[in-house]
């Protein structure tokens, strides 16, 4: 990559005009001598400057009827070096999730939060070009975003799912804070500032915007991918791998600098999922960070964006009912992670839709088959950027299409529909050669990455979602099904597992368990309940750390997790989330008591699954008896949300509670919250 391309900061004078004036520059000041007559740079200090040359493209009706912001706008957009002369140009606004700080030669000068917004600053930088030579003007805007790795198993996992919606506030603020803008460009990458910058871009209907996804990071050459290195500490204390190998791992493991995670979890299913709605470009999720074909993604996205202004082309026209299915088929036919139930009706919701419900998304998957074999549902576990080389979004639509499952008529952010873009798809130079080039670089062969339905149904693949009811979950579950391990499920594709709970109130106890320290110690054949952990107990805070920890203990998928938290996109087994109402809710979920003996069904077939409270100890009783028990029953006296829960988590979570709540997409509803307060 040429080290013009390495900056991630806009540079003003190399986007603007090539026959812009001077930038302006503090004439030297006086010297003025110290001690001894030597002179100190540090205290010479400029007290005015010549500024600015050239006039600013005033017109008489401007100044007579124009704001004084409007007016105002032109002489700070030339105090920073815009050429005055080109000030009169379309505005265009560029947002991201940009963190960190980069030298030109990208090396850090401070570390982002994670490699997925390392890089994207330099997609800004290639778009930001395009905007200009195309003839406008681009702005640029940050709101960046924490790292769900980086937060597993702390308290800064109660900020994570909270922070999605004042991600999305404050980028809608950056959007109405511009307010000449005629269009927008979203940049961002991963699991919560994408979902965000997706539901802040359907909110604009009356706009023109386009989502440019930051792209994935490579694997290594040797060594384990980051969700399995998330392990290291579970496989160590059951000593199944040694310092010096977990060290090693744990090193190489994110082998290059930029993009999402290798795995098809919540970042790489978003960017996936913002291609079937679309808002991106045919093709342009899981592009590898830093390479020139994710460079020219961010190039081509600009102009599709200028194009959409030209022509009259607003979010509106995108973003409807019919590309939210879109969307959800496309979620299901890769495998999506379970995060996406929360993200989606929350897009709808910006936009102004009907949100989807349970009903909507068994519907869908149901109907619509996994046709990828990607990281963490495999069965061969292939990275995310073989699923881009072997046609990602584009091809596994393609199927989609032969079957029947799609709204070909939706227009998209290229200004075609669906149905045109795949026509273009499948003739196309860049579907061969890239295909041809997975097969030459790795020697797969792409449709063992991306399978025909008759294909995914030979080696058993199976669809993604269920929602399971019962006792334990009257308002609801869900189990991603599509990853609990082949050899625990009967040979008629039904899962079914009885077994005693082992209860626990916080992650800390139920992960030192699973290591085998302290008294209560998971082992094989229990069901692992987790509960406060929900909304109004910790955030709904994502447990990898556990999930992860039992797929690489030999004899964790042994071992099923119930809880009314949420799951990493990266997550497998056995484990069922998101139940409702959740422990401090009043949910039965609540009274479970350690002994209690559950009964978990999941029939990946029909998609039909239940989780009931069945016994106690030696005794069943049955699930009848069982919903008996629990309504008798009280609460368990050590319910209680998290002390380190933040109030602005707890506001969250109150607000988002009364907008209906989880299986409402954790949205804020203003109408619902101001009919809640009253009418203020």
């Amino acid at each position: 990559m040429s080290t013009d391309l390495q900056h991630n900061v806009i540079n003003a004078e190399a986007v603007s005009a090539t026959d812009a004036p001077p930038s302006p520059v503090l004439s030297e000041p006086p010297k003025h001598g110290g001690q001894g007559g030597q002179t100190d740079p540090l205290y010479d200090v400029a007290t005015k400057a010549v500024g600015p040359l050239g006039e600013l493209p005033f017109t008489p009706e401007m100044l007579l009827t124009r704001p004084s912001g409007d007016v105002f706008a032109l002489s700070q957009n030339a105090g920073m070096g815009w050429n005055p002369n080109n000030l009169d140009r379309r505005e265009f606004l560029i947002l991201s999730t940009q963190g960190g700080i980069r030298r030109p030669d990208g090396s850090p000068v401070a570390l982002g939060y994670h490699t997925g917004h390392w890089e994207v600053g330099l997609l800004m930088e290639a778009a930001a070009e395009e905007i200009t030579a195309l003839g406008g003007i681009p702005f640029a805007g940050y709101c960046s975003d924490p790292c769900d790795g980086r937060s597993q198993g702390t308290t800064a996992m109660m900020d994570s799912l909270a922070y999605r919606n004042d991600a999305a506030l404050v980028f809608r603020r950056l959007i109405r804070s511009l307010p000449n803008r005629r269009g927008v460009l979203g940049v961002a990458t991963c699991d919560k500032g994408l979902p965000a910058m997706l539901i802040a871009l359907a909110s604009f209907a009356h706009l023109p915007c386009v989502l440019v996804p930051g792209g994935v990071t490579l694997p290594p050459e040797h060594g384990e991918d980051a969700g399995k290195v998330q392990t290291l500490g579970a496989r160590f204390a059951h000593g199944l791998i040694t310092l010096k190998e977990a060290a090693e791992a744990g090193c190489r493991a994110c082998a290059t600098p930029g993009g999402g995670c290798q795995f098809f979890g919540t970042a790489a299913t978003a960017q996936a999922v913002a291609e079937g709605l679309g808002l991106s470009l045919p093709h342009a999720a899981l592009a590898p960070s830093g390479q020139p074909i994710w460079l020219d993604m961010a190039r081509r996205s600009a102009r599709a964006l200028s194009e959409m202004q030209a022509r009259g082309i607003t979010t509106a026209d995108i973003v409807t009912d019919k590309a939210i299915e879109n969307a959800m088929t496309v979620h299901a036919a890769c495998g999506g992670s379970t995060n996406l139930l929360l993200h989606v009706p929350a897009i709808a919701h910006a936009a102004k839709l009907r949100r989807p419900t349970v009903d909507d998304w068994s519907r869908i998957n149901r109907s619509t088959p996994r046709l990828v074999d990607v990281l963490p549902n495999g069965p061969t576990d292939h990275p995310t950027v073989r699923l881009y080389l072997a046609g990602g979004v584009p091809e596994v639509m393609l199927h989609l299409r032969r079957l029947g499952l799609l709204h070909l008529d939706c227009l998209t952010v290229s200004g075609k529909t669906v149905g045109e873009n795949l026509d273009e798809w499948e003739m196309s130079e860049r579907r061969a050669r890239l295909r041809a080039r997975l097969f030459a670089e790795d020697g797969v062969d792409p449709d063992d990455v991306i399978l025909s339905p008759e294909s995914a149904r030979e080696r058993g693949l199976t669809s993604t979602v269920c929602f399971p009811l019962g006792n334990l979950a009257p308002d609801g579950s869900v189990i991603k099904s599509t990853s609990i391990d082949a050899s625990v499920v009967d040979a008629d594709g039904v899962y079914r597992k009885t077994g005693p709970a082992r209860v626990f109130t916080t992650e800390r106890a139920a992960i030192a368990a699973i290591k085998g320290q302290g008294e209560k110690r998971v082992q094989a054949g229990d069901i692992l309940v987790l509960i406060c952990r929900g909304p109004m107990g910790a955030g709904m805070e994502e447990i990898y750390q556990i999930t992860s920890a039992l797929k690489f203990i030999p004899w964790g998928k042994q071992v099923a997790v119930l809880t009314d938290a949420r799951f990493s996109g990266v997550s497998t087994g056995a484990c069922i989330g998101h139940i409702g109402p959740e422990a401090l809710a009043g949910g039965p979920i609540g009274k479970v008591r350690d002994g209690d003996l559950i009964e978990i069904i999941v029939d990946r077939n029909t998609l039909e699954g239940s989780v009931n409270l069945v016994g106690h100890s030696d005794t069943v009783f049955g699930a009848e008896e069982g919903t008996t028990l629990l309504a008798a029953r009280a609460p368990r006296p050590d319910l209680a949300p998290d002390p380190d829960l933040p109030d602005d988590t707890r506001l969250w979570a109150a607000l988002q509670n009364a907008s209906g709540g989880t299986w409402g997409g954790c949205v804020y509803d203003v109408d619902a919250v101001v009919a809640r307060l009253g009418g203020c």
